[in-house]
């Protein structure tokens, strides 16, 4: 199989600010993948950031480092042993090995002629409905943005920041049919994130991700044994050996495909989510309509979807899933059916 790999730049519509480090930006550095085998080429993307260890250049690095371990498989049918041979070759860079996961499964999906949510024996009307993020902004900005999406089903609203109560009454106010979720980006402790979680019950809000930073389970304990409203769980479950240590602290899990590894570590995390009695919700990051196509062929699987990354973006340079009311609907194309917007 030939491979190659370029950086890819994506640019937000606005600046996207989260808690979580006091991240803020509008340019976002990720990487496209090729995998070719016989003429056919799958397509695979990596999002690199920060919190997980990794940006564009250590990226590119580590593709450097893997792309000859592609080149020596004879075909993407062994795709199993090589991305086990993958992730021994190299520790951490789960975005990357996400990008040659991705491109793996369209590659097979286009030799059968077939979409990837058939070859796993998923139907395309049973996936979720998808929130619409809305991040950390002053009240007046915050409302202008409400008001656009103010017919969108579901919404997901950033917390941490100085205006917390005020942005959840503004957003209820603004979009009083809507179902909101909350995602506070590890940014509270304890005792201030119970009180903020009991003010969010007012507001009807259904559940709350990552109130507190992964490094702090002992406060998630207390937290979670205390907690009106269902804890997800973001920065603290990355890959499927954190699972087991997850009880008694959430009650559902956030999957990201360039946090784990890829659609094949995805579902590993799915079955052993279900086995602990977690809910599912399947996350992106800033990421063309490569990645989150990819996320979207498996999310019949799972309970929630925020796969909205592509929407925030000035020009998304390909096609794929699109949104229906909020809803994800499937290309029809084999593979993962994303083709090039040129």
């Amino acid at each position: 199989m030939r491979i190659s790999y370029e950086p890819m730049e994506l640019r937000a519509s606005h600046s996207l600010d989260i808690a979580h480090e006091g991240f803020s930006g509008n340019v976002f550095h990720n990487v496209l993948v090729r995998i070719e085998y016989e003429g056919i080429i799958g397509l695979g993307e990596a999002a690199p950031f920060f919190i997980y260890g990794e940006n564009q250049r250590t990226s590119m690095a580590a593709m450097e480092s893997l792309a000859p371990v592609v080149r020596q498989a004879e075909d993407p049918w062994g795709a199993e042993s090589l991305m086990q041979e993958i992730d021994s070759a190299l520790a951490g860079n789960q975005s990357v090995k996400a990008a040659i996961d991705m491109a793996l499964y369209d590659l097979q999906g286009q030799l059968c002629g077939k979409p990837l949510h058939s070859l796993l024996g998923l139907r395309a009307e049973d996936t979720p409905q998808s929130t619409f993020t809305l991040y950390l902004d002053s009240p007046e900005t915050l409302r202008e943005k409400v008001r656009r999406v103010a017919d969108w089903p579901l919404l997901k609203v950033k917390l941490g920041g100085q205006y917390d109560l005020e942005a959840i009454e503004l957003v209820r106010k603004e979009a009083p049919d809507a179902v909101i979720r909350v995602d506070a980006n590890a940014a509270w402790e304890p005792h201030q994130a119970l009180d903020m979680i009991k003010e969010l019950v007012r507001y009807q809000v259904e559940f709350v991700e990552q109130p507190l930073p992964a490094a702090d389970p002992e406060g998630m304990r207390w937290l979670h044994s205390r907690s009106p409203l269902p804890l997800v769980a973001d920065e603290s479950c990355l890959r499927l050996e954190d699972l087991p240590g997850l009880r008694g602290l959430f009650d559902g899990i956030n999957i990201k495909l360039t946090k784990c590894g890829g659609i094949r570590h995805a579902l590993k995390m799915i079955s052993c989510a279900r086995a602990l009695g977690l809910k599912i919700m399947l996350g992106c990051m800033v990421e063309s309509s490569i990645s989150l196509t990819a996320a979207g062929q498996i999310s019949p699987l799972v309970d929630y979807a925020d796969l909205d990354g592509n929407t925030l973006l000035e020009h998304d340079p390909f096609i794929g899933m699109q949104f229906d009311k909020c809803r994800l609907v499937l290309p029809a194309g084999p593979g993962l059916g994303v083709k090039s917007a040129e």
